[in-house]
């Protein structure tokens, strides 16, 4: 990461911090908050702005992406039993120092969209889960941002919330069904297994993977991102900062490497 970038970051987490004001350590119901958005699926209006910066290897050494991911998430009443709850990933992309030059792109790349049909009630087993389709649509502004394909397949999450403790696992696969022709085709599993632990003081301390198998290349790319994460208040404004590192496990030849970096600042808008 460049230095001018580290100072932004820096400067970025020195405001929040110096203008957030704790929640109260006694509000029950914003501990209960902080628990929710655990929840992939919580019935909560929520908007994650997710920046996450690589750097790559191989002979892609130097080169760098960042991505802020726009993700809001909003749940829909389907009557006194079951919510749907729509999850969209609107990811700006900015490439930088890449031998060719075609790849040194920035702009808007694909938009992922998921729904995910949910009890409003868990299982007596104390389970919570939601499944439905996931949508790729090829909205990127550059070719060397998206796939150029159209793509859906199945989506689903399951996990279990007991005391400060939350663990589950949601996936999906994507396969593309239309798009240009000269361009390759989509074929991918996505599996995101988590596990995190919030405490009274609404922090959230937690582990995840992100792990993607290309079924045309046969490659996994897998990075590791622990991270801890705090609730508070900007005047009535209730947010979450998370910080995080991103260690990749696996990855294609020429792809990332190393560490990374995930910060993470939340809207939150309880019903």
């Amino acid at each position: 990461m460049t230095a001018k970038r580290c100072r932004w970051m820096f400067l970025f987490v020195m405001i929040i911090s110096v203008w957030a004001a704790p929640v109260p350590a006694q509000d029950d119901q914003q501990a209960e908050l902080a628990k929710e958005l655990a929840n992939p699926i919580a019935s909560l209006i929520s908007v994650p702005l997710q920046y996450n910066y690589d750097g790559y290897g191989g002979r892609n050494d130097g080169a760098s992406i960042s991505r802020l991911n726009i993700q809001p998430v909003i749940p829909f009443s389907l009557g006194k039993d079951w919510n749907l709850i729509t999850r969209t990933i609107v990811p700006l992309v900015d490439q930088h120092g890449f031998p060719s030059n075609d790849m040194n792109k920035s702009g808007l790349s694909d938009i992922t969209a998921s729904q995910f049909f949910s009890p409003k009630s868990p299982t007596a087993g104390g389970l919570i889960w939601g499944g439905g389709p996931v949508e790729l649509l090829p909205t990127a502004t550059d070719s060397a941002l998206g796939s150029a394909k159209w793509g859906i397949g199945p989506t689903a999450v399951v996990l279990k919330q007991q005391g400060g403790w939350t663990v589950g696992f949601l996936g999906n696969h994507i396969w593309s069904v239309a798009g240009k022709s000269d361009r390759a085709d989509v074929n991918a599993t996505f599996l995101q297994p988590f596990v995190s632990y919030t405490t009274k003081t609404k922090t959230t301390i937690g582990l995840v993977t992100e792990s993607t198998y290309d079924w045309k290349n046969k490659e996994w790319s897998v990075p590791m991102i622990p991270q801890v994460a705090q609730l508070f208040k900007i005047g009535p404004q209730i947010l979450q900062l998370a910080v995080g590192g991103r260690y990749w496990a696996a990855a294609p030849d020429n792809g990332p490497k190393g560490w990374g970096v995930r910060v993470q600042l939340t809207f939150v808008f309880p019903q």
